[in-house]
C-alpha cells in the first residue's frame, strides 16, 4: 500500500488585538479549513495549526487605548477568536497563542533557540542605526506603526515595513513625511542598537528555490502568481536588504544574548510570530502524548509537505523572510532542507484583500476604525455559518481583490444555496419519504439518463478531488454545484410525479439515482459546507465513513431507512441587519 501523505497545514497567526471579520476568515481560514477537511477525506495525516499573534506593539497600542493591561487584552482577543472559528467550524488542532499562559514558555524557548542557531552561523549583524522616535507615545516604533509616502510608487499611506499597493519591502525611514500610527505625531529620528538578519547572503538560495516553485513540483501545483510575483520580484528587482530581528520593548520574547546592548530588548514580532507555528505544534505534541521533540516528524521530516495559508499582506514574510529564517538555520545546502533540517513550504497559499459593499454604498475598504465590517461574532447572533462559508468560498479573491456585496450574499443564498441545492436535496427526500416509506428503492435496470447522471456524480468527484488538490477553490465549490444543478434538471426531465403514476419501477430508478447523487453531493459538500453534508448524512443515515472522498460514488443500498427529512437552508433577507451592524465598532 502506498504511503500515507502528511501534510502541515497553518493559517496566519491573527493580532489578539482585535474581532475576526469576513475579510479574515476569506483570507487565511476558511480556505485552509476546507483544504484540511478535503484532505482527511482522502485519508491524508494533517495537522492543523493557528493561534493568535500576542507580542509586539499592535497589543501594546490597543491596550493602551482599551485602558486594560496587555495580558488581559490578549486573552481577551483570543478567545474571541477561537469562538468565531468554532462557529464558523474552522477546525484547528490547537489554538496556541505566542504569550497565552499555556503556550508562551514553550514559544520564547523555541523562538530563542532559533535565533541562537541564526546567530552562531554569523548572519545576523549587529549596529547602531537611526530609527523613527514617537515622542507623545515614548517608545521606538516598529516598522508597522509608521505610514507615509512610499518613494517607489507615490502611494499615501504605505507602511514602514511593507507598501500594500506596489508590495515592496519597506525601511521606514526611506518614507516620504513618515505619521507614528500610535499618536499621529511626526517621529523623530532616534540613535539604537540592534541586530539584523543578513538576507543579502541568503537571497540566491531564496530565490533558486523561489524559481522552483513557479512550475510547481513534488505534487506541488504551481504557486499563486500574487506570491511569485511579489516575492520573486523583490529579490530580482531590488535584492534583499539586511532586516532588524529586534525591537525596544519588552512585550515580546526577550533577545538571548549576554550583551549589554540586549537590555530592553525583544525579537521582532514577525521573527518570533512563524516560530509559533513550531511552538503551537510542539505544544500539540505534548498534548496528545507524544512527546515535544515529536515536532520534528512534521517539521523536520522530507515527507511531510508544510503549507501556509495566507493574506496578500503577509505574502513578503511567508515567502521571503521565513524561509530565509528556515534556510539560515540549514547546515546543508539543500534548497527544500535535508532529513533533520527544518523544511521550507512545499506551498505558500495566499488571497488577496476582501472589501466591503453595504447596499446603497460604493464598495470600501474593510476598516475596524470605521465600523466599515461584517463581524464574525454578530453574524453567528443572526444567521448560519454555512451560507457565509458558501459566499466567501463563492467569490473568493484567489487572484485578485473582490468584495463582500450583501446584496449579493443574500442573493447567492437564496438563489444557488436555497433554490439549487437545498432545493434538490429537499425534493429528492420529501419525495422518497412520501412515495417509498423513508427507503432506498431498488435501482432496477438502469437506463441512459441514469446512466449519464451517475456518470457525473463519478466526474464530479473526481474534478472537484483535482481542483481542491491544486488550492483552486473557487472553482471546486462550482463543481459541486454544477453537480447539484445537474441533477435538478435530471429530476425535472423524469418526472417522478408522473412516474409513479405510470410505471412505479421507474420511479423506483429515478429516485435510486437521485438518492445516490444526495450522496454524493454530502461528501463532496463536507469540505465547504460541513454543517449541511452532516444534515445530509443524518438524513441518509451514514456515518462519518461517508467523509472519505472515495464514498463519494459508493450506492445506497435498495431497503435503507432514511431519516426524516430537513431543510438545509433557509431564505434571507438581512439587508437591515448587515446595515446595523455596519455601524457597530470592534
Amino acid at each position: 500500500m502506498p504511503a500515507t501523505r502528511r501534510f502541515l497545514v497553518t493559517s496566519a497567526l491573527p493580532y489578539s488585538n482585535g474581532r475576526l471579520h469576513v475579510g479574515h476568515i476569506a483570507g487565511a481560514y476558511l480556505p485552509a479549513d476546507i483544504y484540511v477537511r478535503y484532505l482527511r477525506a482522502t485519508g491524508a495525516d494533517v495537522r492543523f495549526i493557528c493561534g493568535s499573534d500576542d507580542n509586539g506593539v499592535a497589543a501594546l497600542k490597543s491596550a493602551r487605548d482599551e485602558g486594560i493591561p496587555v495580558e488581559e487584552l490578549t486573552a481577551k482577543y483570543n478567545a474571541s477568536q477561537r469562538r468565531s472559528f468554532d462557529g464558523l467550524g474552522i477546525q484547528f488542532d490547537i489554538y496556541g497563542g505566542t504569550h497565552q499562559p499555556d503556550f508562551v514558555s514553550l514559544h520564547a524557548k523555541m523562538s530563542q533557540e532559533f535565533f541562537l542557531k541564526i546567530h552562531a552561523k554569523g548572519l545576523f549583524t549587529k549596529k547602531s542605526t537611526q530609527q523613527l522616535y514617537d515622542v507623545q507615545a515614548g517608545q521606538f516604533l516598529p516598522d508597522r506603526y509608521v505610514h507615509g509616502k512610499c518613494p517607489l510608487c507615490g502611494y499615501e499611506r504605505a507602511y514602514g515595513d511593507q507598501c500594500e499597493n506596489c508590495g515592496r519591502s519597506m525601511d521606514p525611514l526611506n518614507l516620504i513625511d513618515p505619521v507614528s500610527t500610535m499618536s499621529g505625531s511626526r517621529p523623530e529620528r532616534r540613535e539604537t542598537v540592534h541586530w539584523y538578519l543578513r538576507l543579502d547572503r541568503i537571497q540566491g538560495r531564496l530565490a533558486e528555490w523561489l524559481r522552483t516553485k513557479q512550475a510547481g513540483g513534488n505534487g506541488a501545483p504551481p504557486w499563486r502568481p500574487i506570491v511569485i510575483n511579489q516575492s520573486l520580484g523583490s529579490i530580482e528587482n531590488e535584492g534583499l536588504p539586511e532586516r532588524s530581528m529586534t525591537r525596544d520593548m519588552t512585550w515580546g520574547v526577550a533577545l538571548p544574548l549576554d550583551d549589554p546592548d540586549a537590555a530592553g530588548k525583544v525579537l521582532y514580532v514577525w521573527f518570533d510570530a512563524p516560530i509559533g507555528y513550531v511552538s503551537f505544534t510542539a505544544a500539540l505534541c505534548q498534548r496528545l502524548g507524544e512527546g515535544e521533540e515529536a515536532y520534528e516528524r512534521w517539521w523536520k521530516d522530507p515527507e511531510c509537505k508544510v503549507v501556509h495559508f495566507i493574506g496578500e499582506d503577509n505574502i513578503v514574510f511567508h515567502a521571503i523572510t521565513w524561509p530565509a529564517m528556515l534556510l539560515a538555520t540549514h547546515d546543508s545546502d539543500s534548497l527544500q532542507g535535508a532529513a533533520g533540517e527544518y523544511q521550507l513550504p512545499w506551498n505558500v497559499v495566499a488571497n488577496a484583500f476582501v472589501n466591503i459593499k453595504f447596499p446603497g454604498k460604493d464598495e470600501e475598504k474593510i476598516s475596524k476604525s470605521r465600523g466599515t465590517a461584517i463581524w464574525i461574532e454578530d453574524y453567528l447572533t443572526q444567521f448560519d455559518p454555512d451560507p457565509l462559508r458558501y459566499y466567501l468560498t463563492a467569490i473568493a479573491p484567489e487572484q485578485a481583490r473582490t468584495a463582500f456585496d450583501v446584496d449579493e450574499f443574500i442573493n447567492k443564498n437564496n438563489t444557488e444555496l436555497l433554490n439549487v441545492l437545498g432545493n434538490f436535496v429537499n425534493r429528492t427526500m420529501t419525495f422518497t419519504a412520501r412515495y417509498f416509506a423513508s427507503k432506498v428503492p431498488d435501482a432496477g435496470t438502469r437506463d441512459g439518463a441514469a446512466v449519464a447522471q451517475l456518470e457525473r456524480c463519478r466526474a464530479a468527484a473526481k474534478n472537484t478531488g483535482e481542483l481542491l488538490e491544486a488550492s483552486r477553490f473557487k472553482a471546486a465549490l462550482a463543481e459541486v454545484m454544477d453537480l447539484a444543478r445537474a441533477a435538478n434538471v435530471y429530476f425535472d426531465a423524469m418526472a417522478p410525479w408522473k412516474q409513479r403514476k405510470d410505471d412505479l419501477a421507474a420511479c423506483g430508478r429515478t429516485m435510486s439515482v437521485c438518492l445516490k447523487t444526495v450522496r454524493t453531493l454530502t461528501t463532496l459538500m463536507n469540505p465547504f459546507l460541513p454543517f449541511s453534508a452532516a444534515k445530509c448524512r443524518q438524513m441518509l443515515r451514514l456515518d462519518d465513513r461517508a467523509i472519505a472522498w472515495e464514498s463519494a460514488v459508493w450506492d445506497l443500498h435498495p431497503g435503507t431507512v432514511l431519516d426524516d427529512p430537513v431543510m438545509l437552508f433557509r431564505k434571507l433577507d438581512a439587508a437591515d441587519a448587515f446595515a446595523a451592524d455596519e455601524n457597530r465598532n470592534a
